[in-house]
């Protein structure tokens, strides 16, 4: 079964300056980026003025647009959901205009020492019509399993995406996250939620030090997640996202990304995956 990997990434972690996040990205032989932060703003605050000299600036360097790395639902479930219509409505309106199949989403923040349960019907209910939204516009939204949100296991991630069970909300496999949420990504979450696997983030993690690591060098399960990917024959994203800086912290963005990168590129080599 023919494997097709295209490397993506966060270049926001390289640097704020646009110029610099495609010159790395370039040198590594990435031909796309996860577009959340650029001059100094999130994607969902540019201007349109800002949008369209960025497009002219990525097609001038051949750098598309994997995902808009939005932060929708990454807010408190007690707050308005009003709002979030219209961050949605921004959002999928960048990513038609920058040729973005995806946009990255969460599920809402719930309130320390209280139990996720209590707030399943209201998160639910959101996920439900970002869902809807998007299946109007043709853009797959992508649930990541975040730390402190509804969707921060793999159970309750299962539980949003069989609830919505749209096409248009798949997930955004964090193996990094599972583990800082004492959760084992091949072990216990791929097997519950393989199907709904449509994007990567990479992002390893130390169980113990409660640090991002790069890939492999954590308990993220990474050897046998790649080839897990192999077997199925998956095509589409590998989105790296360094978060390297306690690790690393003597070292500057381009370079916690290059790390980053050639960690993802040796575990691919292994198993023996080309990517574009």
């Amino acid at each position: 079964m023919k494997v097709l990997l295209i490397l993506t990434g966060f270049a926001d972690e390289i640097s704020s300056k646009l110029e610099e996040q495609l010159e790395i990205l370039t040198s590594e032989g990435i031909s796309h980026l996860e577009l959340r932060g650029v001059y100094g703003k999130n994607v969902l605050e540019l201007s349109d003025d800002e949008l369209s000299l960025l497009k002219v600036t990525l097609e001038s360097k051949g750098i598309k647009v994997s995902s808009i790395g939005s932060p929708i639902g990454k807010y408190p479930v007690q707050e308005p959901f009003g709002p979030e219509l219209e961050r949605v409505k921004r959002a999928l309106s960048i990513a038609k205009h920058l040729e973005a199949p995806y946009i990255r989403i969460f599920s809402y923040f719930i309130p320390d020492n209280e139990a996720p349960e209590n707030y399943r019907d209201e998160v639910l209910s959101r996920m439900k019509q970002l869902s809807e939204r998007a299946e109007q516009e043709q853009i797959t939204l992508l649930l990541e399993n975040e730390s402190g949100v509804y969707g921060n296991t793999d159970e309750r991630c299962l539980d949003i995406l069989q609830h919505c069970s749209s096409s248009n909300l798949r997930l955004a496999f964090d193996p990094g996250n599972f583990v800082m949420n004492e959760i084992m990504p091949m072990c216990e979450a791929y097997p519950l939620l393989s199907s709904y696997l449509e994007y990567v983030h990479i992002k390893d993690a130390d169980r113990q030090a409660r640090m991002f690591v790069p890939a492999g060098e954590g308990d993220g399960e990474f050897t046998s997640f790649v080839k897990a990917l192999k077997e199925r024959g998956f095509s589409g994203y590998l989105s790296i996202e360094p978060h390297l800086h306690k690790a690393f912290p003597d070292h500057d963005g381009p370079e916690r990304f290059r790390i980053a990168a050639n960690a993802l590129k040796r575990l691919l080599q292994q198993e023996g995956l080309a990517w574009s």
